[in-house]
Order: structure tokens, then C-alpha cells, then sequence
């Protein structure tokens, strides 16, 4: 049975919809609304506060801290200042990635890790021999997501102003309602947005005080329906839908290395010894890779007029895998679908063999109406597909 977040008491009260799912074995809310309409207009319109506690936290400390994370993740931990935020892979030895999070290099030698799956335990096997201390801090910190254009609107409002010139991916730390937090400009929106790690047990204090200054802002709360269609417009993959953890994999098919993944950037193979170096330094162009699809929607809307009915927008981003062709031949799948009511456009992340993966390319992809299976044209296309030059801008 899933646990309550320290935030449970103000969510459920808020969610109209009666509509709650199991995030890693926490209570999150999938829409407050009978509709997630209005959520989405927050993130991308004004402001939206997601809870995103469910997250697995851990802090790795000690004198050989940078040298466990050098030796976990792919990218040179060695570069990181103090105060930045990295997003990050950690693969097995066989190169294939277990999950990606961020990590922010909090000082010299502490470091906050993030994950969407557990994690403790890798860290700790390859943590054999160094002078290093690993917490799981899941249970104790909790985590709130400010995300939209008016955010740094609000967390100005109530006093932060830390954020004034901070940077993305970075972070600093400041103090809501007298709790003391820690705050970085990061979010799985695609948008300008900042993540707020503070004490479990102060978390309703800074709830409150940003839900009441933040109305003035267009503040509202968002739950995963809606951040589900903005982190496909962000391109920002999801475990165990557009990828699967070497760890749950059942077939070498559902094993992806990051260059699969569109995240060859994320590897340093100039860098140290690092798990799955071997591999990785050895890997040449992938037979496939994650990339973006346009979907050519006056097909589908013809598709419905044979049908004898009008267009039908998914309301709901699809997390269905539906197959792609090229030429009669299916050459991938598409795992993430959703209607971006920003860009008015059907798209989806999908996992395409090569060479039909470079920008351009014209493919076929599934679509079933009225339980007959057809066949719409698609275009490869890079992602993100919305990036707002706010995402990255220190605001105004």
C-alpha cells in the first residue's frame, strides 16, 4: 500500500477528481481536476507546484565522494563546481543504462543524488574501498517542483531572492516560511521551473506559504497527467516507457546503452575508469535510437471522416508502445504518444532502427480507429519539441 507524502494532507484535500496513482510507493495525485487541462495551462502559462517527493534522494559524503560518483555515472564528476547541477546516466558493466537522475555537487566533498528507481544499493557495491558515507535521504526530504513562466515570479514573492541570477542547473539555498531549503533551477517540464528539497517534517509550512503568495501568479497544483504531456514536448524520457533499466530488462532488445537513448553527450570517454567504460569507449553508431516523431495529423483527421466521425485529440498522453513502419518493414515503436496543446501537434518519442532515425525521415506510424488498425505518415524530428528560450534565461 503506498505511503503519504509529507505534502498528502494538502493534495488529497485539493484532488476534486478523486484521481491517485502509486508513484514508487508514494501517494501522488494523477489530475486535481476531472480534466488536466488547466494544470498544463499552469506549467506552461503561469505557474504550477508539483509534488515530487516520490523521488529517491540520496546524499553521498566523505572524502571520496567525487571519486564514487566519477566512478558511477558516465559523465566527468571531476568537473562539476560546487553549487551545479548535472543530469546523468549510470550504466552496468555491459555498458546498458540502469536510470538516469540528476546530482548536484552541494560542496566539495556532499553530493545530492536523484533517482527514479532505488539506487542505494549500487552505490554502496561500488563504493567498495573508498572513504565514503551514502544516506538514503527518500523518507526525510522532501520535494517540490515550482514550474512555468511566472516561477521565479513566485518564489520572489515570498522572499527567495537567491534565484535573481541563479543560473540552470544550478542551485543555491535559501529560506520559505522559516524552513531552511535548498533550491535548484531544474524540473522535468521542459520549462523555467525550479526544484525545492527541504525537511519532511516542515513541508506543509512551505505548502502553504507558496500556495497563498503564488495565486497572484497564476500558482496552481499539477499532478502527473499533466506534467506527463510537458515532459514529451520536453523530449525527457520516462523509465520503463521509453526505456527500460538493464536491471527489469527480460531481453537484450530492452537494453539500451545512452547512445540508444539520444544521450551520447552524457558520455565522457576521456574520463577515468567508470562502470561500463569498456563497452562505452568501444561502441560505434547505434543500431537505434530514441528520437522525436510529428505526426501528420490531417491523415488521422481523414482517417475519422471515413469513420464517419470527428477528430478525436488524446486528452491523455499514451504510454501504449504502437508499432513504426518504413517502406512496409517495421523499424521501431513508439512509446510516449500525446496532442501538445502548445504546439498543436500530435507527436511521440519513439525507439526507430537506423538508418531511419536521422531528422526528416519519413516514417508510418499506428494509429487504430474504431478498433480498425491504419497507417499515418510521421516525420523524424529532433527533440525537445517546445523549448522556450525562458527554460534557460535568468528572468527578468
Amino acid at each position: 500500500m503506498p505511503l503519504p507524502t509529507p505534502f498528502h494532507p494538502r493534495t488529497l484535500a485539493l484532488c476534486e477528481s478523486l484521481s491517485i496513482r502509486d508513484w514508487a510507493g508514494f501517494y501522488a495525485v494523477s489530475s486535481y481536476e476531472t480534466h488536466h487541462e488547466h494544470e498544463y495551462n499552469a506549467i506552461r502559462q503561469a505557474a504550477a507546484l508539483i509534488d515530487v517527493t516520490p523521488l529517491f534522494k540520496y546524499i553521498v559524503s566523505g572524502p571520496d565522494a567525487t571519486r564514487l560518483v566519477d566512478r558511477v555515472i558516465t559523465r566527468d564528476a571531476t568537473r562539476v563546481q560546487v553549487g551545479q547541477v548535472i543530469y546523468a546516466v549510470w550504466c552496468d558493466e555491459d555498458g546498458a543504462v540502469i536510470d538516469d537522475g540528476t546530482l548536484t555537487r552541494v560542496e566539495e566533498n556532499r553530493w545530492r543524488w536523484t533517482a527514479a528507481d532505488p539506487t542505494f544499493r549500487w552505490l554502496q557495491r561500488n563504493a567498495l574501498g573508498l572513504d565514503v558515507r551514502i544516506e538514503d535521504v527518500t523518507e526525510h526530504t522532501a520535494a517540490l517542483a515550482v514550474q512555468g513562466p511566472t516561477a521565479a515570479s513566485v518564489l520572489r514573492a515570498i522572499g527567495v531572492e537567491e534565484i535573481g541570477e541563479l543560473p540552470y542547473y544550478r542551485a543555491t539555498s535559501s529560506t520559505i516560511a522559516g524552513v531552511s531549503v535548498d533550491i535548484s533551477r531544474t524540473g522535468y517540464t521542459g520549462d523555467l521551473g525550479y526544484e525545492i528539497w527541504l525537511p519532511w517534517d516542515a513541508a506543509l509550512a512551505v505548502w502553504d506559504t507558496l500556495m497563498t503568495s503564488g495565486g497572484a501568479f497564476g500558482l496552481r497544483p499539477a499532478g502527473m497527467l499533466a506534467l506527463d504531456v510537458a515532459r514529451i514536448e520536453a523530449g525527457l524520457l520516462l523509465a520503463d516507457v521509453d526505456y527500460h533499466s538493464s536491471r527489469k530488462a527480460l531481453t537484450p532488445a530492452q537494453r539500451y546503452t545512452p547512445f540508444e537513448l539520444g544521450l551520447g553527450r552524457l558520455v565522457h570517454r576521456d574520463k577515468g575508469p567508470f562502470v561500463g567504460r569498456t563497452t562505452l569507449v568501444r561502441a560505434g553508431q547505434p543500431a537505434r535510437q530514441i528520437v522525436g516523431l510529428e505526426i501528420m495529423w490531417d491523415e488521422v483527421e481523414h482517417l475519422y471522416a471515413k469513420a464517419g466521425l470527428p477528430p478525436q485529440v488524446p486528452s491523455i498522453a499514451s504510454r501504449v508502445a504502437v508499432p513504426v513502419y518504413r517502406g512496409g518493414r517495421q523499424i521501431g515503436r513508439a512509446t510516449s504518444t500525446a496532442w501538445s496543446p502548445i504546439l498543436k501537434r500530435l507527436i511521440a518519442l519513439a525507439t526507430i532502427d537506423a538508418p531511419f532515425h536521422a531528422p526528416s525521415t519519413r516514417v508510418e506510424i499506428e494509429v487504430t480507429v474504431e478498433a480498425v488498425r491504419h497507417r499515418v505518415s510521421a516525420r523524424v524530428v529532433e527533440t525537445p519539441f517546445f523549448r522556450p528560450p525562458r527554460k534557460t534565461r535568468t528572468p527578468p
